[in-house]
């Protein structure tokens, strides 16, 4: 779809150009927080299988991915200070408005996973990598809270790939057959108020629970 690919390019283009104050903050942040690089890259299985890498904030310890799983579970010790306020507000997907830009990704569209999960798809499954995979999609909607979904699980690998990712894959395969750029606008839309409304819930909560001492 081209009116997508532009539509792609040029808010990544002004997104980076806006928010590229607050980009400058957040790598001083992250820097001064703890020890490691600012960015976090992640090999992901793209568009027809291509694999890419990913950017992100660096929001765990340095080399996390060696002391546990590749799936964030609960309040997951290697998270680092600034980590946790940055995926609250998901600050730490800002970076993808590169990949976004360069064309790996694009704004809305299928969540990229790792090349270890890809593997457990189905023939059926692998029509999700049949379009390029995005910051946001309705399945990210859904399971904003997934860490918190896993760390009730006694087995959360299984219950990823068992019944996260598999309602996922569903709920992306239902995306493609009404895919459109008014489509992407309004879940684009969605997403920012959900974001928002997850903050203030969080707010809430905290107050509510400062007061009950």
């Amino acid at each position: 779809m081209a009116a997508k690919r532009i539509f792609d390019f040029v808010f990544a283009l002004l997104g980076i150009a806006v928010i590229s104050p607050l980009l400058i903050v957040v790598s001083l942040w992250i820097k001064l927080d703890s020890s490691g690089p600012v960015f976090f890259k992640q090999k992901r299985v793209g568009r027809n299988g291509n694999a890419f890498q990913i950017y992100k904030f660096r929001t765990m310890v340095k080399d996390a991915e060696k002391l546990g799983k590749q799936i964030t579970v609960g309040k997951d010790p290697r998270i680092s200070r600034a980590g946790m306020f940055l995926r609250k507000l998901k600050l730490d997907e800002l970076p993808q408005l590169f990949n976004v830009l360069k064309g790996d990704m694009s704004f809305v569209g299928p969540r990229p996973e790792v090349p270890h999960y890809v593997s457990f798809y189905t023939k059926e499954q692998q029509m999700v990598l049949s379009v390029l995979p995005g910051i946001t999609d309705y399945a990210s909607l859904k399971y904003i809270d997934e860490n918190l979904v896993l760390s009730a699980s006694k087995d959360p690998e299984y219950t990823y790939v068992h019944q996260v990712m598999a309602d996922k894959i569903k709920i992306n395969l239902e995306y493609l057959q009404r895919m459109s750029l008014w489509e992407d606008i309004k879940i684009i839309i969605l997403t920012i108020f959900r974001v928002v409304w997850r903050k203030k819930e969080t707010e809430t909560n905290e107050n509510t629970h400062a007061r009950s001492y």
